[in-house]
């Protein structure tokens, strides 16, 4: 779906009747045709999850039915297409970067909020889009107050746009809604050390953070990037920090040579390679490729700065927090946000 800019100022419009612009668009067809393709694949398995997802499923189930439907459509071939990144299903106050382990008995309950976050890629070409996923009306309000401020995100974007802006309409916007549960009312607050962010092949955090409150970023988007725009908010302190048992690890794209002493953290490496590169990936897919007893390996690794640790992020105990996130590529005549659908 194709998204026009905030306004057709006269630079605008002359971007889509120029003939050097439209001649910049076509040089990327092949580009856009793969982030497309990869959009296309997750809006079809989003849309699968949304009517088969129910309580009572464990969070391990509920990933392998997204995760094996992504690898079917998509037609995973090494690292030419297949899952951007491990699936994220986020609960309650956990905002981001769960996925369950190996072992993991959670089973999704009526009364939670979870962060359902899919990743697919075609050629190293990302869409990184997320949508919250609730059974009580109650929390009808919390969803409703951050999908809003992922479409004001979308809208405020577009080429020479300041980032320090985006942040603050999102507040704006987010800050808006208040959401009653048990009785209490809390005002929505963004999430503030959480961000949107631009995108790279096959390098899914590529520089530049999109922020969702006000500050003084003038870093501008500039024509061809690739940006997630993704908001949180949280009915806690509207500030996360790292706790609880690391599932999601990457590859550092900028790495060079380590030399490593350790033989298994050698032969992991060469398999993170192979099969990720840098690409982020979880303990489940090294276990699904048949490695075992990796975990002193994979923390040498983690300490030798070659592979990064995302730890779960959280508020506090007994808030909830919600996520919206839609993938926007800005080509030379438009903006279009590759990941829209009709769910949202």
């Amino acid at each position: 779906m194709i998204s026009a800019y905030r306004n057709f100022s006269a630079s605008n419009l002359k971007r889509i009747t120029n003939e050097e612009k439209r001649y910049l668009d076509r040089m990327h067809y092949e580009y856009y045709n793969d982030l497309r393709h990869a959009a296309e694949v997750h809006r079809q398995v989003r849309q699968y999850a949304q009517k088969t997802i129910k309580p009572g499923m464990t969070m391990i189930d509920i990933c392998e039915l997204i995760e094996n439907g992504t690898r079917t459509l998509i037609e995973e071939k090494g690292l030419e297409a297949g899952i951007g990144f491990p699936t994220g299903c986020s609960l309650n106050h956990c905002a981001a970067h769960y996925t369950p382990n190996a072992g993991d008995k959670t089973v999704l309950q009526y009364d939670d909020v979870c962060k359902i976050d899919i990743g697919t890629h075609v050629n190293g070409r990302i869409v990184d889009c997320a949508f919250t996923l609730t059974f009580n009306p109650v929390y009808d309000k919390l969803k409703e107050a951050v999908k809003d401020a992922t479409n004001t995100g979308v809208r405020e974007a577009g080429i020479d746009v300041r980032l320090g802006d985006i942040g603050a309409a999102i507040q704006e916007v987010m800050e808006s809604y208040e959401v009653e549960i048990n009785g209490k009312t809390y005002q929505v607050k963004p999430i503030r050390n959480l961000n949107g962010h631009s995108i790279l092949p096959y390098q899914i955090h590529a520089g530049k953070s999109v922020p969702i409150v006000k500050g003084g970023d003038q870093t501008m988007m500039e024509e061809g990037e690739c940006f997630a725009i993704e908001t949180f908010g949280s009915t806690g302190k509207g500030y996360v920090h790292e706790d609880g048992e690391c599932s999601h690890y990457g590859k550092r794209h900028d790495v060079g040579h380590v030399p490593l002493r350790v033989a298994k953290a050698k032969s992991l490496l060469n398999t993170i390679n192979k099969n990720f590169g840098t690409l982020p990936f979880c303990r489940r897919y090294l276990d699904r490729i048949g490695e075992t007893k990796y975990a002193l390996a994979l923390k040498n690794l983690v300490d030798s700065g070659i592979v990064e640790s995302y730890p779960p992020l959280v508020d506090i105990k007994g808030s909830y927090t919600a996520q919206f996130e839609h993938t926007l590529i800005l080509r030379p005549t438009c903006k279009e946000v590759v990941s829209r659908g009709d769910d949202y």
